[in-house]
């Protein structure tokens, strides 16, 4: 026997809400999908996690939880009929939608998805493929769309100052030994020092309208660590990242400057207004803790601060950037 299901008749999310109080936002999160994603000249079918969020007025009980998806699977479909769009575009696309199908101020959107990469081992020259995390952001609201790009990247960090330390006993070793001064500096500058290493986890977001090669990005994440890894290592590589690591040492503070002074000096084309992010983790080895630090704000800000103009700039975060929104008009 079929029952007829009845049509609801009453719309609970737009009833009033016990307090009327306005919500920054509300949405869903860790929402799976296959998009189709164009990274440079190569287009890739890969899984992302996408949020969604809206503002939520004061007179409105909920969000309507349904519509994210719906506006989801839209923006997806589109770009599999008209061809694949970068993180950014996608983002937009859904925050846009998103803001008008709730009726609401503000549409905000995060995509994470997977970026392959095939490189050659460093020595022995093998293929491998390396995965890097790839964020697209965006938010849109009343005066246009201001949008954000990242990558997250794995390397190594080996720590400078138990490398101090054991420079210090070898030296006085060597010296007990019998070699004089300047042999020691030989012997030193050519044998790697050992010391306790740092799986690291650099993170770099850079905000604004002016397109940004992700390949790029990850160099710069990349090079401010004391050295990449990769999936697959030989001898003749797992010996080469070992040495290169050891004759780079860095503590996870010099690789966010690193990362900081590489967007300066490897993009110089972006603009003063353009939002940067450097976060990096290192997972400690000798320590039950982790350590972590940052740095972001303006690049403008950042520029005069490495000329000695202005040192105690606002370092505005994420969240402050995109609130601020593009300006009348704009896109960034």
């Amino acid at each position: 026997m079929n029952v007829r299901q009845a049509r609801p008749t009453n719309d609970i999310q737009e009833s009033p809400p016990s307090a009327p109080i306005r919500l920054s936002r509300a949405g869903v999160t860790r929402s799976a999908k296959r998009v189709r994603l164009r990274t440079g000249a190569e287009e890739h079918h890969i899984r992302a996690e996408i949020a969604c969020f809206s503002d939520l007025a004061a007179t409105r009980k909920g969000a309507h939880m349904s519509r994210f998806d719906e506006q989801m699977n839209a923006a997806i479909e589109e770009i599999v009929e008209r061809g694949g769009l970068d993180i950014a575009e996608l983002a937009t696309q859904i925050a846009v939608r998103v803001a008008d199908a709730q009726d609401a101020r503000r549409g905000e959107v995060w995509i994470t998805a997977d970026h392959p990469v095939t490189r050659r081992t460093p020595a022995s020259g093998l293929q491998t493929q390396e995965l890097y995390e790839l964020t697209g952001v965006a938010v849109a609201g009343p005066d246009g769309v201001r949008t954000a790009v990242g990558v997250t990247v794995q390397g190594m960090n080996a720590c400078p100052c138990a490398q101090d330390l054991m420079r210090e006993q070898a030296e006085t070793a060597l010296r007990d030994d019998g070699f004089g001064g300047d042999d020691i500096a030989r012997i030193l500058a050519r044998v790697p020092i050992a010391t306790h290493n740092q799986r690291a986890k650099g993170t770099l977001i850079i905000g604004g309208p002016a397109p940004v090669a992700l390949d790029t990005m990850i160099d710069i994440v990349e090079d401010s660590m004391s050295s990449e890894i990769y999936e697959l290592l030989k001898r003749t590589d797992e010996r080469y990242v070992v040495d290169r690591a050891h004759r780079r040492p860095r503590f996870v503070e010099d690789s966010v400057r690193e990362m900081v002074f590489g967007v300066v000096r490897r993009l110089p084309e972006l603009p003063d207004a353009t939002f940067l992010r450097a976060h990096q983790a290192n997972f400690e080895t000798i320590h039950a803790h982790d350590v972590e630090a940052e740095r972001s704000g303006l690049l403008g800000d950042v520029r005069r601060e490495l000329m000695g103009v202005d040192e105690d700039a606002p370092q505005i975060s994420l969240a402050e950037w995109l609130a601020a929104g593009p300006g009348p008009g704009g896109r960034s």
